[in-house]
């Protein structure tokens, strides 16, 4: 197993996935950023199961997981494989493709509980504050969506004023269209 990865934001931030409308985090990503075995941390999540329900952490379905492997896939060419691409495509449990479990924010946060280390606690903060800028970063990028499209709006209706002026200037005029001369 490689060492745990730095904890830098820009390096959890690439460890989460948006699954099931919730950011989580795969079992064998956390395990790599606590220097633990994933099989390490599934049992001690195992031995404290009430301390997980289905909204702290959830086993990836197999249409998830293929969705997560085709990503994998398309966005490892040429570049280093993440601990969660590795086990993606190598592990195997019972004859079929491992499925791992995701950890939501309060999951993980819950892991601090049941990994008791000095590791486990950088760990956490780390992740937390990764959450939050990552939130923090959603909220942005939702602003700038409204500002854009109140932009789009105001200039739509600016612009529908000038679109009326040229068809008044395209269009045949009355008096154009009126003949000089005497007409029974």
């Amino acid at each position: 197993m490689a060492g745990p990865l730095a904890l830098k934001s820009e390096n959890i931030a690439e460890l989460v996935f948006f699954i099931r409308g919730e950011k989580v985090m795969l079992d064998a990503d956390l395990a790599m950023l606590y220097g633990v075995e994933a099989r390490a941390l599934n049992q001690a999540v195992a031995r404290n199961r009430r301390r997980f329900p289905t909204d702290f952490m959830f086993r990836v379905s197999h249409k998830e997981y293929n969705v997560l492997r085709s990503q994998f896939v398309t966005s490892a060419a040429g570049k280093k494989l993440k601990s969660s691409q590795t086990v993606m495509s190598s592990r195997k449990h019972r004859g079929r493709a491992y499925r791992p479990y995701a950890f939501t924010e309060q999951g993980v946060a819950m892991l601090s509980s049941v990994l008791r280390s000095p590791r486990a606690v950088e760990v956490n903060i780390a992740i937390m504050r990764t959450f939050v800028q990552l939130r923090r970063l959603m909220d942005t990028n939702r602003d700038i969506a409204r500002k854009i499209e109140a932009l789009e709006k105001k200039y739509d209706e600016k612009f529908a004023v000038v679109f009326a002026a040229i068809k008044q200037l395209i269009a045949p005029s009355s008096a154009a269209k009126k003949q000089i001369g005497f007409h029974p």
